[in-house]
């Protein structure tokens, strides 16, 4: 049986705490899978704590189809709990609980999650990912909900028959543009420069589609509306020329920044925030690895989250186990 942290007595946390776990793995996307799959066919019985988005944005993918072995593609969702059972059927620890503060300073690491427990770890493998950039305009935060997202597999069916602009233009966005057309009536593509920074295939899919506009060299300045997403204001990056445009919804795919602000001042980072490894997914503190896209600011694809997240977990066990030899040797 899964342990359920946030269920334990005061006396069962505390002794579990004299007890802590070779691997701890934080997020539960294809990375944080990946890695406890690993960790737990090598028998160090990992704990999974999920973070608040089952799955990562992967689950938020309506179809995937560059993961090697779906050649008709496969729903993000669905990928996310093929992930889970595979890593659960190996002994894999689960519980719907994030980390809040951690604690990298000495071994075993200590980990306090949002329910309050303390959770101790020989060594940790963080797969925390990254969350959606902001526009940082007027009108954004307060529409968030009512007109504004940032996920069109969640919210794309409350815009049936109904006009909307999607902001970016790399993979994200046209593959969010093309699942809005199932519902949508119109779907405006606003990209700040005059050429797509997505792949050919999908820039082909979404220039071929009868439901999708450009809008070339243009941002967005404002997002319009009281109760309700009614305009954008727009401005040409170009000409400096300034218009309103109404629309029902607005979809922002400009980006992701890693979720690491837990790690800051413990972990060494880019400028970016990203966590810095080395070819093993070892971080600058030993015991500590990364992987995913809280350590990828390039390539930020399923399949290498997966890989990067599988490696984590292999050096994690052989972390624990060098040092489990080295305590073998002192007791002799």
């Amino acid at each position: 049986m899964d342990l359920n942290l946030s269920s334990l007595t005061n006396n069962e946390a505390m002794e579990k705490e004299h007890h802590p776990y070779k691997v701890v793995v934080l997020g539960s996307g294809p990375a944080g899978w990946a890695a406890a799959l690993y960790a737990a066919r090598a028998e160090a019985n990992p704990l999974v704590l999920t973070g608040l988005e089952l799955g990562g944005q992967a689950a938020l993918t309506y179809t995937i189809e560059n993961y090697p072995g779906f050649p008709d593609g496969v729903g993000g969702a669905q990928l996310g709990e093929l992930f889970q059972k595979q890593a659960e059927r190996f002994g894999a620890h689960v519980e719907f609980d994030r980390a809040a503060e951690v604690d990298f300073s000495k071994r075993p690491f200590v980990i306090t999650t949002d329910n309050g427990i303390e959770v101790k770890a020989e060594s940790v493998v963080i797969a925390t990912g990254a969350s959606p950039v902001h526009l940082n305009v007027p009108g954004e935060v307060e529409l968030t909900g009512r007109g504004v997202s940032y996920c069109a597999t969640c919210d794309g069916w409350f815009f049936k028959d109904k006009k909307v602009v999607v902001v970016g233009g790399g993979d994200s966005a046209l593959e969010e543009a093309i699942f809005l057309t199932r519902y949508a009536k119109s779907v405006t593509i606003i990209h700040r420069r005059d050429q797509l920074r997505a792949g050919a295939i999908l820039q082909s899919r979404a220039k071929a589609n009868p439901k999708i506009e450009f809008l070339w060299n243009t941002v967005v300045t404002e997002v319009v509306g009281s109760e309700a997403v009614k305009a954008v204001r727009l401005k040409n990056v170009v000409t400096g020329a300034e218009s309103q445009m109404e629309t029902d919804g607005v979809f922002i795919f400009i980006g992701h920044k890693p979720n690491t602000e837990l790690f800051k001042g413990q972990l060494e980072m880019d400028e970016g925030g990203y966590i810095l490894t080395d070819k093993r997914m070892q971080t600058s503190v030993p015991g500590v690895y990364a992987a995913g896209e809280a350590a990828d600011p390039v390539f930020r694809q399923v399949v290498t989250s997966a890989g990067m997240g599988a490696a984590a977990a292999m050096q994690a066990v052989k972390f624990i186990e060098e040092h489990e030899l080295e305590e073998m040797k002192k007791e002799r």
